[in-house]
């Protein structure tokens, strides 16, 4: 009995312990039960991640902004602005009545106003690099390379093919694929080329290498007139000008051999409706009169321009407009003087090339519409040279005769400056009495009038560098001087001068075969002799500028270098140094500071037309 008592009372002392061990026991259990399930979890949260497949949405094509930004790599000599000037007098010209700022049509359907205003430095016969909103853009197509820019050698009659095939398709660039595409553009404002060796157009581009032959220009934009209109277009191309308005051929303007036909009538499928057509000599040739167009006020439609040059040699291309109901005035042998086709106003730099260009009394430059849907009335930009601040900010007027001078212990003195030897100063009282006095000895104030009072001497002279350069015309070449001109100022007197000069220079050319002047180029700078090392010259040059001299219908054009004028202003604006080369410059400085660069003068500076060209029928 006492055993199973003993026994009993080992199991009733041993419970607690067992209870303890079996919590511990199913502590185990759970804790690992706990871990399978939250590696199981973590092990199915970490399974890679597979997205579903894209949904197909509707893509809608955005056009990008054609906002034409020039970028210069090499800074202007000279700047310009747009401002109205008085209008000059010529025969046959007749200033327009412009519509204005506002919205207007651009190339692709945009529409800009002129918010980006061209650089007329950079305005030629074909176009300007920036558009102002209301041109047409042009693109340069050579058919004698591939589109990689390879040699192809193209056949005369294979490229009137292949124009024709580009007008048939509907004016398709895609047919123009395989020929090489110039990735400058060009936004012309009008369509009028004088007569020019046909190398020329490709330069304009940027293509100097091209062939002179096989070439072709197409520009395209929209046409409006603001208030509508209803017109034909005149003109004609050597070699080829074809024009589309709304999807219809308007006009084939190419080279004519008689009045009846045109020699290249096979790159447009098109039948004159007027009368007039090859009726009237425009340019050396019989002009092609297009289809009646009516435009209703603000509604743009699309236009198409194409001119081509087929043999090489002189090329041309412009077109007029005839308004219906307009009277136009005749010219000698009869004929209107119609108005150039324009989108804006000309600017006056471009109206001397056209009108230099062109037989006189055979086209009006300036009067007529402008195809453009412009608001208000605005005039044409016509630039002027922005003038030094020294210029534009001119100090009060250097006084002169009696002056109150004071010693450095403030004594003052009344007295007229005289002259200045060494270290001494010669001045001269009211009573007459001359007064030698040390430099050193008067006020700072006083110095400085007596430096500026006797500026040093300089040498002056323009220096010329001239490298050739030669673009391919059939068998033979152009050549084009290309000018670069350095002023170069070189103080000849002892002493040192420590204030500042402006250096203006004014480079002049003469016309080839006429009688008229032209300001090739103005550049200015700045400097302090005593800053320049001792014996040194100071020097800048300008920008390089072309020359060239070609024939033109039998007539000599191109332009020549023929002198120069420098002038040395120091801070009070007095000019202390001129050289003139001829002499008549200087005599009409103040003249010569209101004209821009490229205008043409008289020998009293005053702004003059060119010589036009001379009819050869």
């Amino acid at each position: 009995m006492k055993r199973n008592s003993k026994k009993s009372n080992n199991i009733g002392k041993g419970a607690p312990s067992g209870v303890v061990i079996s919590l511990l026991v199913h502590a185990a259990a759970f804790l690992l039960a706990g871990v399978l399930v939250v590696f199981n979890v973590v092990n199915k949260e970490e399974k890679k991640f597979v997205p579903p497949k894209p949904v197909e949405r509707p893509k809608m094509k955005l056009k990008k902004p054609k906002v034409k930004v020039k970028k210069n790599s090499k800074p202007k000599s000279s700047e310009r602005i747009v401002t109205k000037v008085q209008k000059a007098n010529m025969p046959e010209i007749y200033l327009p009545e412009m519509s204005g700022i506002g919205d207007g049509v651009g190339t692709g359907g945009g529409y800009a106003g002129f918010d980006l205003m061209p650089n007329l430095d950079d305005i030629g016969f074909l176009g300007s690099p920036q558009s102002i909103g209301s041109d047409l853009e042009g693109t340069f197509y050579d058919f004698n390379r591939r589109s990689d820019g390879s040699t192809y050698g193209m056949d005369t009659d294979v490229f009137i093919t292949e124009l024709a095939a580009f007008v048939k398709s509907g004016w398709k660039t895609t047919k123009l694929a395989r020929y090489y595409k110039s990735p400058k553009k060009l936004y012309a404002t009008t369509i009028a080329v004088p007569p020019m060796p046909s190398p020329l157009a490709p330069s304009a581009f940027g293509e100097p290498d091209n062939m002179d032959f096989c070439w072709m220009v197409h520009y395209r934009g929209k046409l409006v007139h603001k208030d509508g209109i209803r017109f034909r277009f005149v003109g004609n191309g050597d070699d080829i000008l074809v024009v589309r308005v709304d999807g219809k051929t308007v006009l084939n303007g190419s080279r004519g051999w008689d009045r009846d036909n045109s020699r290249w009538v096979d790159c447009a499928d098109w039948q004159p409706t007027s009368a007039d057509n090859r009726k009237w000599i425009k340019c050396h040739d019989f002009a092609a009169v297009g289809d009646l167009i009516e435009l209703k006020p603000g509604v743009p439609v699309d236009i198409d321009i194409m001119f081509a040059e087929v043999p090489g040699g002189q090329f041309n291309a412009f077109l007029c407009v005839m308004e219906e109901g307009v009277k136009y005035e005749n010219n000698s042998k009869g004929e209107p003087i119609l108005p150039l086709f324009k989108t804006a106003a000309l600017p006056r730099s471009l109206q001397d090339m056209i009108y230099r260009g062109m037989p006189v009394g055979e086209i009006s430059v300036t009067n007529g519409p402008v195809f453009n849907d412009y608001a208000s009335e605005v005039t044409a930009p016509v630039e002027i040279v922005q003038k030094p601040d020294w210029e534009t900010d001119k100090p009060e007027p250097w006084p002169t005769g009696l002056r109150t001078w004071h010693s450095n212990d403030g004594q003052p003195l009344e007295a007229e400056f005289i002259t200045s030897m060494g270290n001494t100063v010669v001045l001269k009282t009211a009573q007459g009495k001359q007064k030698k006095i040390p430099l050193a000895d008067l006020s700072e104030e006083d110095r400085r009038y007596v430096t500026l009072s006797n500026p040093p001497d300089f040498k002056l002279d323009l220096g010329k560098k001239i490298r050739q350069r030669r673009l391919k015309y059939g068998a033979d070449a152009i050549g084009i001087n290309e000018y670069t001109f350095t002023t170069k100022v070189k103080q000849s007197s002892s002493g040192q001068y420590a204030h500042p000069l402006t250096v203006d220079t004014y480079v002049l050319g003469t016309e080839i075969g006429a009688n008229q002047y032209i300001l090739l180029d103005r550049m200015s700078s700045s400097f302090v002799p005593a800053e320049v090392e001792n014996g040194e010259n100071f020097e800048f040059s300008g920008r390089t500028i072309d020359l060239l001299d070609y024939d033109a219908y039998e007539m000599r054009r191109g332009d020549k270098y023929d002198g120069f004028l420098i002038t040395v202003t120091d801070e009070r604006g007095e000019i202390i140094a001129h050289r003139s080369t001829p002499t008549w410059m200087f005599k009409n400085l103040e003249n010569l500071k209101a004209l821009p660069v490229g205008s043409f003068m008289d020998n009293t500076c005053t702004r003059v037309w060119p010589t036009p060209l001379r009819a050869n029928h």
